[in-house]
């Protein structure tokens, strides 16, 4: 089923997304930071993946799912959008993270302790 793993990359994107926007985690209070974060990661596991194929170290797999096009030797359409998930995913748990000790203490705070 050629494009599977795309589709499931860009379902978990919106479902990510979805988080982010509801809770105001990270695009919301910070689009363009989120962006840039999202960019220079995407953009240095691009180099660390062609430096893993140039050394032999990372080699695409056969697989039915990927839609069979490749922007390089060993690099599938699909990294990239891959990575980029990744990079937003930490970027929003990061968010979250960063959040939640607040509201514990707010909500600490607020039951009378």
């Amino acid at each position: 089923m050629p494009g599977l793993y795309l589709a499931a990359i860009l379902a978990s994107v919106a479902g990510v997304a979805a988080l982010d926007l509801r809770f105001r985690l990270a695009i919301g209070p910070h689009p363009a930071r989120t962006a840039a974060a999202v960019a220079v990661g995407t953009a240095f596991f691009l180099v660390w993946d062609a430096v893993g194929i140039a050394t032999g170290v990372f080699v695409k797999g056969g697989s039915a799912l990927l839609i069979g096009v490749d922007l390089a030797p060993e690099l599938p359409l699909e990294e990239p959008f891959f990575l980029a998930f990744l990079c937003y995913l930490a970027v929003v748990v990061h968010a979250a993270a960063q959040r939640w000790p607040e509201r514990r203490g707010a909500r600490a705070q607020g039951s009378g302790r």
